[in-house]
């Protein structure tokens, strides 16, 4: 038997706190062989990502130190290496592609100049500029001679991966880690970005280490699977074997919380998560949300008056939502769905009508919308940055109280805790702030905002996309039971089919600002008649690793 290419022994972590180390990565250990895949699986806070990054020495020395173990890169232990010599092996035989893009690539410079960047340091090449125009070939990003001179801004999410993927790549690595390489791609990108790896693999021969909490992708990628729970690897197998038959109680939910696409099949809405029925809607009721030719349209680069194109965002799209119900919008990024949502709650100029609750909004001032964003509003996507990094949790869900001049501060408060106490999260922590909380637990602090005011309407732009499997199932849960007994009406945007299916009565498509398809779930996700709307749920990965459907990979 041939030697891994790389090998885990016993590596456990310990992080500095002002009470004194504190472990948390606990004596894992594991093998990657020449040419497979490795997934590393758990939720946040598992510890996959220190894994990641203590085999590339990349810890933060101020918070993070390996207190034990050995990592072995083709039998060189990579902790013994000074840093000088660990530096030649970072991008050079070991790479890694990190989650966010833009955050990982240099705004200020050209994506030509970072990839040609990565070449002369480990190879030297006098030809980098050549090779760097190869490698965007390679991950079939479309004119690659023009992108080189582009910026990271001015690419898509999905391009800005491939130029990831293009960059750990140009130096032929023997091991690429991949941390949540596909989490914030829609999912016709995810199945391109993931048949990409493949063939790539194929091509240079290089092993993978994917981390992710994404089960589906799991299924599709891996050969062998490690289950990470706090700090520790407590199930290690083959991908079929695993999915078949897990050993562990957390991996048999991790696998159970995986939305799965047709699961709603035969049913006309969401499932009930309480006893109660909601009222039935009243002979002339109006919709609580009615939008009929709504356009957004942008002029780029030049301004109004300075000449440069129009792009119109949102293209005379109609719909209207009744309470008590949810309509999903689903597309890819760039389809319109977050500016439709932006622009129902008039947010950003709009064109068309729009009425909140009976009461049209267009024209309105900042003074005469106050009433009506009492009874419309929205949680976004990212919770961290939504909230006030500097304000408690208590003010945070108080501060749409105090602006509208409704109750005391003693009120406030008391309403604040019973808010926490709603979304499931305990009244102590309303004097804790919003980085002392996980990604989960500020959702439903988002959640418990929106809520302050009690609105009939909320707009949820893809609220719970950047959420492990098993949390995102309770914040949905959490989202019905209060549709169930509040009578809340959801605008719910959203690029996974998967979720859109189990949260929603209707659906509408869209794709290039316009609504392409719309009717009811069922409708929709059993006979869909639009090829977009067949090609989004074609891309949804499925749970299953005997089941890998062949991808067709376009161009970026």
């Amino acid at each position: 038997m041939t030697a891994p290419v790389l090998s885990v022994e016993g590596l456990s972590v310990d992080a500095r706190t002002p009470q004194g180390a504190r472990r948390v990565l606990h004596e894992v250990s594991f093998t990657l062989d020449a040419g497979e895949t490795l997934c590393l699986a758990g939720e946040s806070g598992s510890g996959k990502s220190v894994t990641s990054l203590a085999i590339m020495r990349l810890l933060a020395k101020s918070s993070l130190r390996v207190a034990a173990g050995a990592i072995k890169l083709g039998g060189q232990d990579l902790l013994a290496l000074p840093e000088r010599a660990m530096r030649r092996l970072r991008g050079g035989d070991v790479a890694m592609i990190f989650q966010e893009p833009m955050t990982s690539l240099n705004p200020v410079m050209s994506i030509g100049a970072q990839l040609t960047e990565a070449i002369r340091i480990h190879q030297g090449a006098e030809d980098a500029p050549a090779r760097a125009r190869d490698m965007l070939d390679a991950v079939r990003i479309t004119d690659p001679a023009r992108r080189l001179a582009q910026f990271p801004h001015e690419l898509s999410g999905g391009m800005r991966q491939r130029v990831m993927i293009a960059m750990a790549l140009s130096c032929r690595p023997k091991v690429l880690i991949a941390d949540e390489p596909t989490t914030a791609l829609d999912v016709t990108v995810q199945a391109q970005i993931l048949t990409l790896m493949r063939e790539l693999k194929g091509e240079f021969g290089t092993s993978i280490l994917l981390i992710t909490h994404d089960m589906g992708v799991v299924a599709e990628m891996a050969d062998r699977v490690a289950i990470l729970q706090g700090g520790r690897i407590i199930e290690q197998a083959g991908v079929v074997p695993l999915f078949a038959a897990p050993r562990e109680d957390y991996t048999r939910a991790l696998l159970a919380a995986v939305p799965r696409l047709g699961a709603r099949a035969g049913e006309d809405g969401p499932p009930r998560v309480t006893m109660i029925s909601p009222p039935p809607p009243q002979p002339g009721e109006s919709p609580v949300l009615f939008v009929r030719d709504l356009s957004v349209t942008y002029r780029a680069r030049g301004g109004w008056f300075g000449g440069g194109s129009v792009l119109k965002a949102v293209d005379n799209v109609s719909f209207e939502l009744r309470r008590g119900r949810t309509l999903g919008l689903v597309g890819e990024s760039g389809s319109g769905k977050s500016t439709t949502g932006k622009a129902v709650l008039g947010l950003i100029p709009f064109a068309g009508e729009v009425a909140i609750d009976g009461v049209p909004i267009a024209g309105l001032s900042t003074r005469e919308m106050r009433p009506v964003r009492r009874k419309a509003q929205m949680i976004f996507q990212d919770p961290y940055a939504s909230l006030d990094p500097r304000m408690s949790v208590a003010a945070a869900i108080a501060e749409p109280l105090a602006i509208h001049g409704i109750g005391t501060a003693a009120e406030r408060r008391e309403l604040a805790a019973e808010l926490l106490r709603r979304v499931g999260l305990s009244p102590d922590h309303a004097s804790r702030y919003p980085h002392e909380f996980s990604g989960g637990q500020r959702q439903r602090i988002c959640i418990a905002r929106a809520l302050a005011l009690e609105p009939r309407l909320i707009v949820a732009d893809e609220s719970v996309a950047a959420l492990d499997v098993s949390v995102r199932a309770r914040v949905l849960d959490l989202m019905l039971e209060l549709q169930e007994t509040m009578g809340l009406a959801y605008l719910f945007i959203s690029h996974d089919m998967a979720v859109i299916e189990r949260m929603c009565h209707d659906v509408a498509v869209m794709r290039a600002g316009r609504i392409v398809e719309a009717g009811s779930r069922r409708a929709v996700f059993e006979a869909p008649t639009d090829p977009y709307t067949r090609e989004l749920m074609a891309a949804v990965p499925v749970p299953d690793p005997t089941f890998r459907p062949v991808a067709v990979l376009t161009p970026g």
